[in-house]
């Protein structure tokens, strides 16, 4: 054995050769011409030993700014939670690790009634009739939700904030191109929807007005002023929403939102690089039959006992593709088995003291900021995020942070040109006193 991942001897691969009918790998590749075979040698190192290779991988991952080592106030969609140590526990058996899709209920159970469960939970956040099995993220959810509601209303018209995620919008922008459909943006005021040009821009053609609560700038939407424009023209409301903050937050459900989605990262999964992560997709129990992806229901069998299988299987994986309003057939079991871990070792108290540390530390870090000279571009309710009106660039204050062991926040010029020299700032229930007074004494210093 040559490789210590690749179990295969060389008498293993004289025999599959040899089965094929060939004497050699090079026989393989003898339909492709001579002349346009790469016959030179690759541009890579040559090969090292193992504890060689080994070494140099680690000096490489010990160059990533991981948040163990320094304290993170970048959010912007992707969080620094608290993961129970049960989530990794649970997640790595194998029956769940290495579980594939549940279409014969009579071996699947455990993974069956595990998604039941996260629906389950994700209703009881969201304050919606029913959700999926979850999505590939949250910024795919949103964009099925806006075609859900284009093919619902049969209308070609969508409207969507501009304190919605700039990648979120630029997800829904592709579907939309794809589906022939008017995509228009409402612009902000303040660091919230502008309701008066949304008032104006509502009419009997549009399909729906796509929100998030908490927005991209850390404010809290009025989604009652929301609703009576958006269902005054018969449309759908669509809402966009970081699940921990609605363990404080009324959730959507109860402003009368036809259709809630998001990210499930802030429970139980970590920030990865930016992915994979865990979209959620609830709505009201009228458009159970044309939401994406799959449902879990419950049943009893036939000795009376519990059990879970999928249903409302007549959709677009199966026997209506030329009908369907979704090519999503799929979900992100594990990660939604993560989310739903973590809530439940939470609890209802736990996510909900979570969501009020968020809040509470945001509010510390803009007064300690303030303190140091700074300016909080946006005052008015927040969650655990808010935009900071610096001197200078943001490049060279998150420079001046990452020398300092801090991760600064996101530099919003990047997505909105007039907010240049502002940086969205995030502070989790993870970040300490100490941490929070720190970052507000390099960035006044640096800004003095």
């Amino acid at each position: 054995m040559n490789h210590r991942y690749l179990p295969m001897t060389t008498e293993d691969q004289k025999e599959m050769l040899q089965a094929i009918g060939v004497d050699s790998i090079e026989d393989l590749f003898s339909d492709i011409p001579s002349d346009v075979r790469f016959k030179g040698n690759y541009d890579i190192k040559p090969a090292k030993s193992e504890s060689a290779l080994l070494k140099e991988l680690t000096d490489l991952a010990a160059k990533n700014a991981d948040l163990r080592s320094y304290s993170s106030f970048l959010g912007a969609g992707v969080y620094d939670h608290y993961m129970p140590v049960i989530v990794d526990h649970v997640i790595s058996r194998s029956e769940f690790y290495t579980a594939y899709t549940p279409y014969q209920p009579e071996i699947s159970q455990g993974e069956l009634q595990a998604i039941f469960e996260f629906q389950t939970m994700i209703c009881e956040l969201t304050g919606m009739d029913v959700a999926n099995s979850s999505m590939y993220d949250g910024g795919t959810a949103l964009a099925e939700a806006a075609m859900l509601a284009a093919g619902s209303t049969r209308r070609k018209k969508l409207l969507v904030s501009e304190a919605v995620h700039p990648e979120s919008r630029a997800v829904l922008a592709t579907y939309a191109k794809g589906q022939y459909i008017d995509l228009e943006v409402v612009p902000c005021k303040d660091g919230v929807t502008d309701l008066e040009k949304l008032a104006e821009l509502m009419d009997g053609d549009t399909a729906g007005f796509i929100v998030q609560y908490p927005n991209f700038f850390g404010r809290i939407e009025n989604l009652a002023e929301v609703e009576k424009l958006v269902h005054g023209q018969k449309a759908m409301m669509i809402v966009s929403s970081n699940p921990l903050s609605l363990g404080i937050l009324t959730p959507p459900g109860k402003f009368g939102a036809d259709i809630v989605i998001g990210d499930a990262q802030p429970f139980g999964i970590p920030a990865a690089f930016g992915g994979p992560h865990c979209g959620y997709f609830a709505v009201t129990s009228k458009l159970m039959r044309k939401v994406p992806g799959r449902l879990v229901g419950q049943t009893v069998d036939e000795e009376g006992k519990r059990g879970f299988v999928l249903t409302l299987q007549a959709r677009e994986q199966h026997i209506r593709r030329d009908k369907a309003t979704s090519n999503i057939c799929s979900n992100q079991a594990l990660n939604a088995l993560a989310a739903s871990v973590a809530m439940t070792a939470l609890g209802k108290q736990g996510v909900k003291e979570m969501a009020a540390q968020n809040i509470q530390k945001a509010y510390y870090a803009k007064e300690a900021l303030k303190a140091n000279g700074l300016e909080i571009a946006f005052e008015g309710p927040s969650f655990n995020e808010f935009v900071l009106k610096l001197n200078g660039s943001v490049a060279d204050a998150n420079r001046m942070l990452l020398d300092k062991g801090i991760i600064g926040g996101y530099d919003l010029g990047k997505d909105y040109p007039e907010l240049k020299g502002h940086m969205l700032v995030a502070v989790t229930e993870q970040r300490l006193r100490e941490e929070i007074d720190t970052f507000a004494k390099e960035l006044g210093d640096f800004h003095a």
